[in-house]
């Protein structure tokens, strides 16, 4: 059985709206999806910071938000706790 927060979450709005600038808040590790790098390699570490570029959804349960880090040329896809937002876009 899952959890409230986890069958809620797409019940409500995202988080994080495009454009976002966030922080990450804990080591992003390749967990095989990411080419070109090892399983486990980290991709991203904690303080670096991205912008939102897209929202989508995982096991239509959690939101997972893509980010795209410009230093690194790297977008990892990340859900609500591994992120904190530094400032909104105005659009």
């Amino acid at each position: 059985m899952h959890s409230d927060e986890e069958e809620l979450e797409l019940d409500l709005p995202p988080v994080f709206e495009l454009s976002d600038k966030v922080k990450i808040l804990n080591p992003i590790k390749n967990d095989g999806t990411y080419p070109g790098k090892k399983l486990g390699e980290i991709l991203i570490h904690p303080g670096e910071v991205g912008y939102v570029i897209s929202i989508g959804t995982y096991l239509q349960r959690a939101y997972i938000y893509a980010i795209r880090f410009m230093d690194k040329d790297i977008v990892v896809g990340c859900r609500k706790e591994e992120l904190e937002l530094i400032e909104r876009v105005e659009q």
